[in-house]
This record gives C-alpha cells, sequence and structure tokens, in this order.
C-alpha cells in the first residue's frame, strides 16, 4: 500500500545520505526509522524461551544415576504403575 511523504530538501538530501551508506532504497529507510520509533514508543519485553530461563541449571547437577537419562519411558510407565496401584 503506498503512502506519500512529504520531506524538505534537507530531510530528503538526509534520507537519501543514509540510504547510500547503508545500500538500502530511500523507502528502506524510512520503514527502519518508523520500526524504531514505534519500539522507542511502546518497547515490548523479549521473552525468554524456556532454554533461556534455564540454561543456568543445566548441567549444573553432580551425582544422581549414571544412567539417569536411558529407558525414561520404561521408568515413567512403572512410576505410573505405582501410582495406581497405591
Amino acid at each position: 500500500m503506498g503512502t506519500s511523504v512529504r520531506l524538505s530538501a534537507q530531510e530528503e538530501r538526509l534520507v537519501a545520505r543514509v540510504a547510500k551508506r547503508r545500500g538500502e532504497t530511500k523507502s528502506d529507510v524510512i520503514r527502519s526509522a518508523i520500526v524504531s520509533l514505534a519500539k522507542e514508543d511502546h518497547p515490548h519485553p523479549v521473552r525468554p524461551t524456556p532454554y533461556d530461563a534455564m540454561k543456568h541449571l543445566i548441567g549444573c547437577v553432580s551425582g544422581g544415576p549414571p544412567d539417569l537419562s536411558t529407558r525414561t519411558g520404561e521408568r515413567f510407565r512403572e512410576a505410573l504403575l505405582r501410582r495406581r496401584s497405591s
């Protein structure tokens, strides 16, 4: 969708100079500026992924059975069966 923007000669030269320096079109520069302004007005915090939230815990445990990550499906089934019979 097209939108027209009126710029002064000085603003036009500024946009052209920035576009040339960045290797972008003038439209790209203007779009980037609008996005930057919108982020300034309403910054949205980036939500950490579950990995980001727990990465400090990964690999920090010592001890425990050496085969903890093997046969997990079997162990889970056994735990469910024990729970059902309790």
